[in-house]
């Protein structure tokens, strides 16, 4: 009895430790991250489960926060666009790799700028609890060499569960 007491009390303390940090990059350009990047594949938020055409934009505000839009279609290219605009708070000491993503007040979410090609064209944002992930870029549509290589770097930072595509209107 004692050792299945025991044993429970080990499964739920396991189930209450930490995950391990998101590894951010080591420094983001912020002027240079600004601007449009197309979602590519995800592990969506409910909001995102359905969305089609999915744009993350960014615009540093005087302030130094940063104004983000978020539109996406929901359902099929023919919806109409719905739009999400959370500010972003770059973290202290962070070298502008990770960030408080605000949709409402006062929660700020964690977004970690966990990879970033050099030429600021491809990245990865992701979670601490793994739980939420996004690859973007800033064309619509990647070549499938490149986008497996990044679902390989996803896998790389802990993430277990399955991407969705997101259908994005490719001009080829």
């Amino acid at each position: 009895m004692l050792r299945t007491l025991c044993a429970g009390i080990a499964g739920i303390l396991a189930g209450c430790s930490t995950p391990t940090p998101m590894p951010p990059v080591a420094h983001v350009d912020l002027p240079r991250f600004m601007g449009d990047w197309y979602v590519i594949a995800h592990i969506p938020s409910r909001w995102e489960r359905n969305a089609y055409d999915a744009v993350e934009s960014y615009h540093l505000l005087p302030d130094g926060r940063i104004q983000t839009d978020f539109s996406y279609r929901d359902g099929s290219f023919d919806a109409k666009v719905e739009t999400m605009h959370p500010v972003g708070t770059v973290q202290p000491d962070t070298n502008n790799a990770v960030w408080g993503m605000q949709f409402i007040w006062p929660i700020k979410a964690e977004y970690v700028i966990a990879y970033l090609d050099d030429n600021y064209q491809t990245t990865i944002v992701g979670r601490s609890k793994r739980d939420y992930v996004w690859i973007m870029a800033r064309v619509p549509c990647l070549p499938d060499d490149v986008y497996a290589r990044l679902v390989r770097k996803v896998g790389e930072l802990g993430y277990t569960e399955s991407l969705r595509k997101v259908p994005q209107q490719c001009k080829r």
